[in-house]
């Protein structure tokens, strides 16, 4: 039987992961980039989100 090459399980290994990283890197080099040029229209500039005011709720209590 063969002995097992673990330098070469263990190199093999370590290729892997780093292009698994490089992939996660350049995809959020990308979502970062998309979000960058794409502008928001979802938060207003002051921070306050727009909606029912709680203090009018439409119900009044004696």
């Amino acid at each position: 039987m063969a002995k097992p090459n673990y330098q070469f399980e263990k190199r093999q290994r370590d290729l892997a992961k780093k292009q698994k990283q490089e992939e996660k890197r350049r995809e959020k080099l990308a979502n970062k980039a998309a979000n960058a040029n794409a502008p928001q229209t979802d938060v207003p500039e002051d921070g306050v989100s727009q909606g029912v005011d709680s203090q009018d709720s439409g119900t009044a209590l004696n």
